[in-house]
């Protein structure tokens, strides 16, 4: 990282380790040039499947319902880390809205 980095490469023993496109570090995915949106997208990701769980597994619909297994089960995965990753882009914020505007 930063300038005059000359990216030297490293070996574990024998073994050349590989450098990676991008680092996740407590559970927060950051490439090379410090961009979070592939975190947006993780992020996105897991609450649509765990919002298409409840959608299948929950028969009532009702707010009183609903309402208690979003702030449990969705909303800590949109949240977690969001003051280090907060989404830098508007497309990494509609795709978050989008997933909280979901029926």
């Amino acid at each position: 990282m930063g300038r005059g980095n000359l990216k030297h490469n490293y070996r574990l023993g024998r073994e050349w380790i590989e450098s990676s496109p991008e680092e996740k570090d407590l559970g927060v995915l950051i490439d090379k040039k410090l961009n979070m949106s592939r975190q947006c997208a993780h992020a996105a990701q897991k609450a649509n499947r765990v919002l298409g769980c409840i959608k299948n597994s929950v028969t009532s619909r009702s707010r009183e319902g609903i309402l208690p297994l979003y702030s449990t089960l969705v909303r800590p995965h949109l949240d977690y880390c969001i003051q280090l990753w907060g989404p830098q882009y508007e497309t990494d914020m509609e795709l978050l809205e989008q997933v909280q505007r979901r029926p």
